[in-house]
């Protein structure tokens, strides 16, 4: 009878576990399949049944806002800096964070704890000395500004994920490739580097998410046309008096096809960089 009572009572849980995930499943799908359903409309469709299915479905949404957003040069501004910005910030946080690691002190310590201490600062109490700052230097309204701000941004978060992971690397490793004459920039990236890649494959799949679906930087950075990202491309179809909802959500959908993509291939290594990072700890 006890038994009987243990498996009804589990059961019940795990009915009560999957109605959970059903029902978080359905809040997350539900905005998607809004954006997808509008985007094939007309904007009286959208406008007098928004959740409904399109009827009759209007692909010109997504030939209109191609040719009005510049989709192909947005599409390119958004990749060089997702690249540039990725590629910095991998090369001087592995870098700099191995330095930090391997050279122990209180300098070290406080260097780390000072860098650490910027995740937990909100960006947007950051934004009015960042544009003052970025003016005196001439990266406002330029895409190579643009990267360095990013790399600047996106310094913390690597820099934490690393700490942790080339702390778990051993030592004797680095010993044995220098007394074969392997100098300190060798040593990193003919011993180090390659021992980095889980942990850095999950950084670079977070920050290109981030980087591409980024609105907030690029909005207060860059005023010139042709150098809008994606991001700040659909922003301008919502106005003080007229929102086009049908055209925004398509250029929407057209924006985060690439990071929806490029997530689907890359969700293993996130989990596989988290694990090993487990693992080392």
């Amino acid at each position: 009878m006890q038994k009987k009572k243990a498996g009804n009572s589990k059961q019940v849980k795990n009915m009560l576990i999957l109605f959970i995930v059903l029902v978080l499943a359905v809040i997350y799908v539900f905005p998607l399949y809004i954006a997808f359903a509008n985007a094939l409309k007309t904007y009286d469709q959208v406008i007098l049944d928004t959740a409904g299915l399109p009827s009759p479905v209007v692909f010109e949404n997504f030939v209109t806002v191609w040719n009005q957003i510049a989709y192909p040069r947005a599409f390119m501004n958004t990749l060089f800096v997702t690249a540039g910005s990725l590629l910095g910030i991998l090369l001087f946080c592995g870098m700099g964070t191995y330095m930090l690691v391997r050279r122990p002190g209180k300098i070290s310590n406080i260097i780390f704890m000072t860098i650490v201490s910027m995740m937990v600062v909100p960006f947007q109490s950051m934004m009015i000395p960042l544009i003052k700052i970025g003016n005196r230097l001439h990266l406002i309204n330029s895409l190579p500004g643009l990267i360095l701000i990013y790399i600047g941004c996106g310094v913390p978060f690597a820099v934490f994920l690393y700490h942790g992971f080339i702390k778990g690397i051993p030592r004797e490793l680095e010993e044995a490739a220098m007394i074969d004459g392997c100098s300190v920039y060798g040593t990193f990236f003919k011993i180090v580097l390659p021992l980095l890649k889980p942990i850095t494959t999950t950084i670079a799949v977070l920050d290109v998410l981030w980087l591409w679906n980024d609105f907030l930087l690029p909005m207060i950075t860059l005023s010139s046309k042709e150098l809008r990202t994606l991001t700040l491309s659909y922003f301008f179809y919502f106005g003080e008096f007229v929102n086009q909802w049908n055209l925004a959500l398509a250029a929407v959908i057209l924006a985060i096809i690439p990071a929806v993509i490029f997530y689907m291939f890359s969700q293993k290594y996130i989990v596989e960089g988290i694990t090993a990072g487990a693992m080392k700890g």
